[in-house]
Parts: C-alpha cells; sequence; structure tokens
C-alpha cells in the first residue's frame, strides 16, 4: 500500500523534476547536434506577442526512435495515458501520493536519466515578486487535454539571459504543459508548468538540466543557449511528442 501524504501548496521550485541550482557555465557531455531551427523563439521584448497570437510552428528534429515502436503507458488509477519511446521506462508510483489518491509517474530514458515526471492531485499556489528575461521556444496546443473550454499548451521556455540570470536556487528552462498565459512584453514570472485537471491541477515536464539533458555544442555557452541547442535534438524530439501524446483514457 503506498502510504499518501496532505496535498501540499507547490510553487514553482518544487514543482517540476530534476530541480538543481542554476550554474552560468554548465558542462553537460556533449553528443551529436541536431539541424538548425526553422522558426524563430518568442523573445521578451517589447514587440512580443501575446499569448493568444504566439506561433507555434516550431519544428523539432524527428524522434531518435521514430522507426521503432512506441507503447502506450496508463498511469495507475487508470485516468491518464501517453505514448512512450522505445527503450524508455515509465513507473507509477514513482513516490508518495497526494491525499485523495492521484497519478505520480516518473519517465527515464534508455540510460536511466529521468526526463519527465507526471503527477494530478496537485494543489497549487504561486508568488511574483520578481521578473526576468524570457524566451519561448516551443508551443504546441493540447485540445485532448482541455477544460472548461480552456485547452493548455504545451510549452519549452528559459528565464534570464547572460545580462540578467534566471530565478536563484532553480534550473531556469523548463518543458512541460501549461494552462496559464504565454508570457508577453519584456519580462516574465518564474516557470510554472501546471495544467487545470480534476480534482484540481496536474503537471508533466521536468526542468531543463544539461547534466542531465544530452546537449550537443560547447558545455561553457551559456546556459540558455544550451537550452536552444537542446530543443534541436532527438532526445527533446522525442520527449516532446511524449508530453503531447498525453491524453485521457475513455471509461
Amino acid at each position: 500500500m503506498v502510504r499518501r501524504f496532505p496535498a501540499a501548496l507547490v510553487l514553482v521550485a518544487l514543482a517540476l523534476a530534476g530541480c538543481a541550482p542554476q550554474q552560468e557555465s554548465p558542462r553537460p557531455a556533449p553528443s551529436a547536434s541536431g539541424p538548425a531551427s526553422t522558426s524563430a523563439a518568442a523573445t521578451g521584448a517589447s514587440n512580443a506577442p501575446t499569448p493568444s497570437n504566439l506561433p507555434s510552428t516550431h519544428a523539432p528534429t524527428a524522434p531518435a526512435n521514430g522507426g521503432e515502436r512506441w507503447t502506450t503507458f496508463t498511469t495507475a488509477d487508470g485516468t491518464l495515458a501517453f505514448d512512450l519511446p522505445p527503450a524508455w521506462s515509465a513507473k507509477d508510483p514513482a513516490g508518495e501520493l497526494a491525499e485523495g489518491g492521484g497519478a505520480y509517474a516518473e519517465v527515464r530514458n534508455q540510460a536511466g536519466k529521468v526526463m519527465a515526471t507526471l503527477r494530478t492531485n496537485m494543489a497549487i499556489g504561486s508568488s511574483c515578486t520578481q521578473k526576468y528575461p524570457y524566451e519561448v521556444l516551443d508551443t504546441a496546443d493540447l485540445p485532448a487535454l482541455g477544460q472548461n473550454g480552456a485547452v493548455p499548451q504545451f510549452a519549452f521556455e528559459t528565464r534570464g539571459n547572460a545580462g540578467t540570470p534566471g530565478p536563484p536556487g532553480v534550473q531556469a528552462a523548463g518543458y512541460g504543459i501549461t494552462s496559464g498565459p504565454l508570457p508577453s512584453g519584456p519580462d516574465a514570472c518564474p516557470i510554472l508548468h501546471f495544467f487545470r485537471w480534476p480534482p484540481n491541477s496536474a503537471m508533466f515536464g521536468a526542468f531543463y538540466d544539461p547534466a542531465n539533458n544530452a546537449t550537443p555544442g560547447d558545455p561553457s555557452l551559456p546556459y540558455p543557449e544550451l537550452a536552444k541547442k537542446y530543443r534541436e535534438t532527438a532526445e527533446y524530439a522525442d520527449i516532446r511528442k511524449m508530453i503531447t501524446s498525453l491524453r485521457p483514457v475513455a471509461k
């Protein structure tokens, strides 16, 4: 029997798997680079697009396992399912559940590294006392997860740049699903990737960590630049395809 604990108020610093202090010059293990991006990222500038017209046209590199058979993983509570890349594994429950149950699935790649975490029945809260420069690197609508007419989005975002570091104590880039509006204007609050899902909220994503997410190129590049390089990798394409496949299980 899984021990349960009361649902807690969750802040962004505790929200996503793989949370670790941001480094100005991280040292990931290099891997083969993917092709260059064919679309511009939304940036924190005075002419930044509003959430309603933010483009979602970025086409990431083909998944690393495009020619192999993906499988379907269903959460232990039978409420949600997603497509899992070959040789990757998912475990549910991966830890203690919130009071009242829910899902807690952890996805690892073939090297055993955590690529994303899915959790439901989460009570969340946030505060925004400081804003940061940002880039929205990738987005996609997820109509299968819509609630009361509101459609959440997959997003890969960064906070901070060479002149202004991101929030202290957390990695300043992350990918996941959000029901909140994407940032607009010159600056944005810290990343908060949660989406509305009964009975309250859910998450499926992770912070980008160049020590965990295999990133090509010079490891001494600034963290936001490494995040943009990671966007072009086959590993990121697998993550994107997996997260955007999340859907409710038909009853």
